[in-house]
């Protein structure tokens, strides 16, 4: 099952999810109906007058649940990932941090991030939290959240960590956030009746301490809602289980897949079967989030566990596992519990970049940065990669070993000073200024007097200095940089972000003219800015298909077939055979917009309301025409990173199919 076809099946889930809502809804309005009925007529009411009861009834316990569920929606909506972990008792990784194990569990993350062309979530860790667990929460990737507890980093190794949060990253690149945050809105509308008859019950019954005559009516009515909420609860805790269980078979499969072995997920398997804390979380909100996370959170019987058991799962990655081990690690375990830092240094996983307090270097501000980052300055020659287009297509949101591979080099190969600005929430902005800072000296002026007056000389000075740190890096580091920096750029405040993407527009603009970095670099921060404070597109394009996209689709060939070939026949016919790839038989012509690459912002609202399908198809053609003369740039391995950003398709770096 690849990514498209996986996105088809949580649309499924979420109609799904709808029809069970519905029917838990009907069966709660039913029972309370039938009690307050039975009461109505034993004291007396005409059957008219018990229809007429049923009717209010009816429609207020359907308000209120629906009431209730659209206002948690909606909160969740407005908070997005960040929200839900906050719920919980989790809080946000210090950008600053030396601790050896958030480093590493920050490191972790954004090498997966830049090896799944995903934006870094925001992360938090769940302090009080002594389980092995972790989550991810968000409406979209770019608004992702994923909290892990310290039972997690304390007890876990590199490989383990790596796998779990490998795990939770297929959780955000399948669509699953969206569908799990939806069932916690949808959910609390139908258990927040026990709450609600509850808080009826204890004032009937202080009423009715006072000697109130209408104590007794509130107390029973109170215990009809509340036995009607537990059967909300009843139904909530089942459409977890139902929606849940085969996401986290799927999301195991993805992590193997990932990290390249399983010893790492299997792991942390074993540690939450053989320690006595277990995947429990002690958190009173621990229920909302139970289908979300990487473990059972809380200890439910088979019928509503909202997780496969765990030695069925250990056993799918080591088939030979006998389940009495457990009993033998429990036991070794109690004695001497795992410690996952000391178990890096002794399999030799500790990276560099991790850290340690010991060794932290004392921060620098960006004009105390040097002049010229560790990265090298020479250009990069072509890479030759040779992969076959529908094989990219199935890795779509499924990035192998080899990607991974490649994003952890790309991470480690970052400058630290950069990448310690980059988390900066305020540092940051200097840094995305200055990687559009023009080496042109003319232009870096008129960009500078730009920033002055839209920012203020401070903010202007840091980001000139950033650009000078930044001039001699590698280019194919420019975007990960980028992409390890949105974390930090989402705790600014929308005004402020807004005010950002506006300054970044006239950077670019500021010669004329733009370059394809130029474009893609800012194509992913609007997006995902964008996506982040307003949780849906810039646009709102209808649905489409191949035929009546295939001015847009044609129009974004040849700008890509341009972008790897100077030479204008050669260009023309790389396009020819992605065209022949998505359109077979098109009679449209190879033709160059005159914007440029600035053109492609016609085709957006267009080809991102594709089908699933007709996305897979239009990722091979852009792959056969990048690919055509087996070579990629730097610029059309950025290009091809924006414009997979675009159509919510995270494609791994192509770099990683050689």
């Amino acid at each position: 099952m690849n990514f498209f076809e996986r996105q088809i099946e949580v649309r499924k889930s979420s109609r799904r999810l709808v029809v069970l809502f519905v029917l838990a809804v009907i069966s709660i309005i039913v029972v309370i109906n039938l009690v307050i009925g039975g009461m109505s007529i034993a004291n007396g009411a005409t059957p008219a007058e018990v229809a007429s009861l049923a009717v209010v009834v009816s429609i207020g316990t359907a308000g209120i649940i629906g009431g209730v569920s659209l206002v948690r929606t909606l909160m969740l909506r407005n908070g997005g990932g960040p929200a839900v972990a906050r719920s919980v008792g989790a809080v946000p990784v210090p950008e600053n941090t030396t601790d050896p194990r958030l480093r590493r569990y920050r490191n972790v993350v954004e090498e997966i991030a830049i090896a799944s062309s995903t934006p870094v979530p925001e992360l938090f860790i769940m302090p009080n939290e002594r389980g092995i667990n972790a989550f991810a929460a968000g409406y979209s990737p770019n608004d992702a959240a994923i909290a892990v507890t310290a039972g997690a980093l304390e007890r876990l190794n590199r490989d383990e960590l790596q796998g779990v949060i490998a795990h939770e990253f297929a959780h955000v690149v399948n669509g699953d956030m969206r569908l799990n945050i939806r069932l916690i809105g949808v959910l609390f509308g139908i258990t927040a009746l026990a709450i609600i008859g509850r808080l009826a019950f204890y004032a009937g019954g202080s009423g009715r301490s006072s000697k109130n005559n209408n104590a007794v009516p509130i107390v029973l009515v109170g215990l009809v809602v509340m036995a009607a909420g537990y059967i909300g609860v009843f139904f909530g805790r089942l459409i977890k289980a139902a929606v849940s269980r085969q996401r986290e078979h799927l999301a195991d499969a993805s992590a193997v897949q990932f990290t390249r072995q399983t010893e790492g997920l299997a792991g942390a398997l074993k540690k939450i079967g053989g320690l006595d804390e277990g995947s429990r979380l002690r958190s009173a909100k621990a229920e909302d989030v139970s289908h979300m996370l990487f473990g059972e959170g809380l200890s439910f019987s088979s019928m509503f566990a909202t997780h496969p058991p765990l030695v069925e799962r250990i056993k799918l990655l080591e088939p030979g596992f006998d389940e009495k081990k457990l009993d033998s690690l429990r036991s070794q375990w109690r004695s001497a519990p795992p410690n996952g830092l000391e178990e890096d240094q002794r399999l030799g996983l500790a990276a560099p970049q991790d850290g340690n307090p010991a060794q932290a270097q004392p921060r620098r501000s960006p004009a105390q940065q040097p002049r010229q980052a560790t990265g090298t300055a020479a250009p990069v020659p072509p890479q030759h990669v040779r992969v076959d287009a529908r094989q990219l297509v199935e890795r779509v949101g499924d990035p192998t070993a080899s990607s991974y591979d490649q994003g952890q080099a790309l991470r480690r190969a970052l400058p630290e000073p950069l990448v310690e600005q980059a988390h900066d929430p305020v540092e940051v902005i200097a840094l995305v200024c200055g990687l559009l800072l023009s080496a042109d000296q003319r232009v870096r002026a008129a960009q500078h007097q730009i920033l002055a007056q839209r920012l203020g000389p401070g903010p202007a000075d840091a980001a000139w200095h950033s650009g000078a740190a930044t001039a001699g890096l590698d280019p194919r580091l420019r975007l990960p940089l980028v992409e390890i920096a949105f974390p930090a750029l989402r705790r600014r405040s929308p005004d402020e972000l807004e005010r950002l993407m506006a300054v970044l527009s006239e950077l670019i603009g500021a010669d004329g003219k733009v370059s394809v970095f130029e474009y893609s670099l800012g194509t992913l921060v609007f997006t995902g800015l964008h996506e982040s404070m307003h949780h849906k597109p810039s646009w709102s394009g209808k649905r489409q298909d191949l035929r009546s996209a295939a001015s847009a689709i044609a129009m974004l060939l040849a700008v890509l077939a341009r972008v790897g070939n100077p030479d204008p026949g050669k260009a023309e016919a790389a396009y020819a055979s992605g065209m022949a790839t998505i359109l077979p038989g098109s009679a449209i012509a190879f033709a160059l917009p005159p914007e440029g690459v600035i053109a492609l912002e016609q085709a957006w609202p267009v080809l991102d309301g594709l089908r699933g399908e007709d996305k897979a198809r239009l990722v091979e053609a852009l792959v056969t025409v990048v690919l055509h003369d087996e070579q990629l740039t730097v610029e059309e391995g950025e290009l091809v990173r924006a414009v997979c950003a675009v159509l919510h398709c995270p494609v791994p770096p192509l770099g990683a199919m050689s």
